[in-house]
């Protein structure tokens, strides 16, 4: 919800700069636009409530399947360059159709988060351990 507020913050700024810059009907047409396009982002991208809104993403070898809002289920081809952080995992995806996906610690049990860091620096997820060897 932050998201989708600073998105609508931002647009209705732009847009009173619009008005305060250009005060005529083209100036208050454009000023009307930006506020659409702030609404309707921050329906689709901050508040995910486009159809094609990546629901989830699950792991299968070096790409990802992604679940969208509307029940499909596609793979998807990740970048070469991808962003990993401590927070936050930013994955540009190519195909089927070229998007970033942003996933935050707090999207995700941490485990997951940690398991979906490690697949995105090394493209496969660790293995776990064979049988110790005795002391």
């Amino acid at each position: 919800m932050p998201l989708a507020t600073a998105v609508i913050a931002l647009h209705l700024a732009a847009a009173l700069s619009v008005l305060l810059l250009m005060p005529t009907l083209a100036g208050a047409a454009l000023a009307a636009a930006l506020a659409a396009l702030g609404a309707m982002a921050a329906w689709s991208r901050a508040l995910l409530r486009s159809p094609l809104s990546v629901r989830a993403v699950e792991v299968e070898g070096p790409s990802l399947a992604l679940e969208l809002a509307n029940g499909e289920r596609v793979t998807a081809e990740v970048a070469g360059r991808r962003y990993v952080g401590r927070f936050m995992i930013s994955l540009p995806i190519v195909q089927p159709v070229r998007r970033t996906i942003l996933i935050t610690a707090d999207m995700a049990q941490a485990d997951s988060f940690r398991r979906l860091r490690v697949w995105a620096l090394w493209r496969k997820l660790p293995a776990v351990a064979a049988k110790q060897l005795p002391a």
